[in-house]
């Protein structure tokens, strides 16, 4: 028996939207501050999916990992 899924048409704007991040939006979700942001960064802890001048993007899923791992170094 042969399964069919229905994919669902991609959007790339609501992609966009929901998972990827500004640095102030990233440092929100890390609870981090921008010199720590541009320490990560200075130290590859972190790395941006696209710098231009003082804008970096980043990917939320990436953010949220190094959110939780900092949590558990704190502790």
């Amino acid at each position: 028996m042969t399964d069919f899924y229905k994919m669902e048409p991609f959007d790339p704007k609501k992609y966009i939207a929901e998972n990827v991040l500004l640095t102030s939006e990233a440092m929100e979700i890390s609870g981090v501050t921008r010199p720590r942001i541009a320490s990560l960064i200075k130290t590859g802890k972190i790395v941006p999916i696209k710098k231009t001048g003082a804008t970096s993007l980043f990917l939320r899923e990436e953010i949220e990992a190094k959110r939780d791992e900092l949590i558990s170094l704190r502790k």
